[in-house]
């Protein structure tokens, strides 16, 4: 009986020394840089994933090498239960602990996209459906339902998202990021508006959207911003009409070629400026912040012309007369055929 209690003592001693061995190791493990990780990984989490299927995915992908180790701590510290849907970077040099922890803390791997200044409603809606990370839902849907479902009913959808780039997790679905930028649109002309210069040709923050839409298709350059705005406030003012080729364009359609032609100058439309009086009837493009501040806060100084300088910057030189703004014109033109 002695010699079976020895035996008994042996045998415990053995398993607490080899049991403690495990613990230390396993501790030891999750406290390690990953040795199998020799760069990063993006590891998605699937919605409803238990600790088990994470463990075992993390291994078959080559992150982790002891998955029961992890699996046991993941239990251990209450995050069993506790793992967030989403897309993780692990990145080198992290321990199995720091992924339990990554991938219990939301801190997702966000994707981007970016609205240009200057870009047409149907140009968003086409970058939206060619984004990898998109959940496409009203992309693809009529202009009447994303404007209901962004909170727009009836309103036209041009010119109504702002141009910026918009981060959010995989799998967000189109209609939120178009909510965001519409929303984002919605302050900053309020802010604009809120902002305008005094007895301005325009009957409320609408109408300023439309002028910056136009003011954005006509440069490139912030600095001239406000006196191409200044020349369309100044035609309103005297009853003039715009005659401003990007409405022109924007009426065309589908149909423009990358040639605007004198039959499509005479050819009327709602947004041909040059056979119809006043704004077209909604914005033709996304204008972004610096056009929205020119609309509201436009340099009048008289000029009522404006033709491209032909100079590599993409300036254009303001004219008071139209005698004035035909010599410009034909230096332009001048230019132009010394280069060809």
């Amino acid at each position: 009986m002695r010699k079976l209690f020895r035996i008994l003592a042996i045998l415990l001693v053995l398993l607490l020394v080899v049991g403690g061995a495990f613990v230390g190791s396993s501790y030891k493990w999750l406290s390690q840089p990953l040795t199998t990780l020799q760069e990063p990984v993006i590891y998605e989490v699937p919605r409803g994933a238990s600790l088990r299927a994470v463990a075992r995915d993390l291994r078959e992908r080559g992150v982790i090498d002891r998955p029961q180790v992890w699996i046991a701590a993941g239990r251990l510290s209450g995050k069993a239960s506790s793992l967030k849907a989403g897309e993780y970077r692990i990145e080198p040099g992290c321990s199995p602990r720091d992924v339990l922890d990554l991938l219990s803390s939301g801190q997702v791997v966000l994707h981007g996209i970016t609205f240009v200044e200057g870009s047409r409603f149907v140009d968003i809606l086409a970058q939206l459906r060619a984004n990898p990370a998109v959940r496409i839902e009203y992309a693809n849907r009529s202009e009447e339902e994303i404007m209901r479902a962004v909170g727009k009913p009836g309103v036209h959808p041009e010119g109504q998202f702002f141009p910026d780039t918009y981060h959010f997790p995989r799998h967000t679905p189109d209609i939120e990021i178009l909510k965001l930028a519409s929303a984002r649109m919605s302050a900053e002309l309020e802010k604009a508006w809120a902002e305008r210069a005094p007895d301005l040709p325009l009957a409320g923050p609408y109408e300023a959207l439309i002028l910056a839409s136009i003011v954005e298709k006509e440069t490139a350059l912030d600095r001239e911003r406000p006196l191409i705005a200044g020349v369309f406030v100044e035609r309103l003012r005297r009853g003039m009409r715009l005659q401003t080729d990007p409405t022109v364009i924007y009426g065309i359609g589908a149909n423009f070629d990358g040639n605007i032609r004198r039959a499509d100058l005479l050819r009327d439309t709602p947004y041909n400026t040059y056979t119809r009086a006043g704004l077209p009837p909604t914005p033709i493009a996304l204008p972004g912040l610096e056009s929205l501040r020119a609309a509201v806060r436009p340099e009048v100084t008289g000029k009522l012309f404006f033709v491209a300088t032909g100079e590599p910057d993409g300036s254009h030189y303001f004219s008071e007369s139209f005698a004035e703004h035909q010599a410009a014109v034909q230096r332009y033109l001048q230019r132009l055929r010394s280069r060809q």
